[in-house]
């Protein structure tokens, strides 16, 4: 027999309220190989991440990648570790900050608003619980992927069904899945990229470098590839930049399967041995400085690019909590929220409906 999760906080008599989970992929709670093995094994078992056969894949995970990637990968987090934690999970939470106080000068003034990530804490689970605990009986999901895919905005649908199927009262739900064109966005990239160029110059070259998928799934219908080159183009237009001033790659691939062409590595290894003295690198589809930015975009690949002849690489931060980019998230929240809004109930009604309850013998 199911069990159904029992609300310890439910009242009849409680104003009910929405609540925002801003999701985003999740970081190990600590620079070590213990943490990032931990970290990984959820991860990497996400069947949306890798769509293998469970029995051969669990082999492949346990036997290999999880003994050999966490040392590895904890030496690469040790290099962009801040004080306060994960720059990802820093970040993350100054963009909840933010927008919070964004929504409120929208009108916004009583929603909840709090953090979930995939994988690792503060997990999807324990956000949910926290709205719920607060009364939320609308809930609005913003995953912090511009671009949708499957491997990380429809995961992060099925983390948040996987809470719900064992509540008892579900609440509304409103999903973004993505926000790949959105102008205020676009326009907050463009300004981000002119910023970088009047602090450090132009480069000859600007390369929008986003995460990779492997090629099948974008060949079974994931539509993110086309969703990253659709931003891109429009940031190209709004910089007024001529074809040959820009490119799209892409990075991050792990194993021998084919990804996304062309890769972000090779193509600044080209670009550099072809003659280009200067790039600028933007990373369109993180919205938040990660590992996967800091580290290996500003670390591996301006060695790789100087190196193979380059002599200036510019990277332009994600847009982080830019006052522009808070701003166009707040909007796309607010359309979000007006759009199909019930009228909270007024106290009166709710404490009829408390009296209706209590006679029909509800202990609260």
């Amino acid at each position: 027999m199911t069990r159904f999760d029992s609300d310890p906080e439910f009242s009849h008599s409680s104003l009910p309220t929405t609540g925002i989970l801003l999701a985003n992929l999740g970081t190990p709670e600590a620079p070590t190989p213990r943490a990032v093995r931990r970290y990984l094994a959820e991860f990497l078992w996400d069947p949306r991440v890798i769509e293998l056969p469970r029995a051969l894949w669990w082999l492949i995970l346990h036997a290999v990648i999880l003994r050999v990637r966490p040392a590895r990968s904890a030496a690469a987090y040790r290099k962009v570790w801040t004080a306060e934690g994960s720059p990802l999970l820093v970040n993350t939470r100054a963009q909840a900050q933010g927008l919070s106080r964004a929504l409120a000068s929208l009108g916004h003034e009583s929603l909840e608003l709090t953090v979930g990530m995939r994988y690792g804490k503060p997990s999807i689970r324990s956000a949910l619980e926290k709205l719920r605990k607060r009364g939320a009986r609308r809930i609005l999901v913003l995953p912090l992927y511009p671009q949708y895919s499957g491997t990380t905005t429809a995961s992060t649908l099925d983390a948040v069904a996987n809470v719900f199927r064992r509540w008892r009262w579900v609440p509304e739900l409103h999903f973004i899945t993505h926000y790949h064109d959105l102008a205020g966005y676009i326009a907050a990239l463009a300004d981000s990229v002119r910023e970088s160029w009047s602090q450090k110059g132009r480069g000859e070259r600007l390369l929008f470098s986003f995460h990779g998928i492997p090629r099948r799934y974008f060949l079974a219908g994931d539509p993110y590839h086309c969703q990253c080159h659709k931003t891109a183009r429009l940031v190209a237009r709004e910089l007024d930049l001529a074809d040959h001033e820009w490119a799209i790659a892409f990075q991050s691939r792990v194993g021998r399967e084919e990804w996304l062409r062309p890769y972000t590595d090779e193509i600044l290894g080209e670009w550099a041995r072809s003659g280009v003295r200067s790039v600028d690198v933007q990373c369109p589809g993180f919205s938040a400085d990660c590992l996967e930015t800091l580290e290996e975009i500003d670390e591996q690949y301006r060695e790789l690019f100087l190196g193979a002849g380059g002599e200036a690489f510019h990277y332009i931060p994600a847009l982080n909590d830019r006052p522009a980019h808070l701003s166009a998230l707040a909007d796309l929240l607010d359309q979000h929220l007006r759009t199909g809004a019930t009228t909270a109930p007024d106290p009166m009604t709710v404490r009829e409906t408390t009296e209706r309850a209590l006679a029909m013998g509800a202990s609260s």
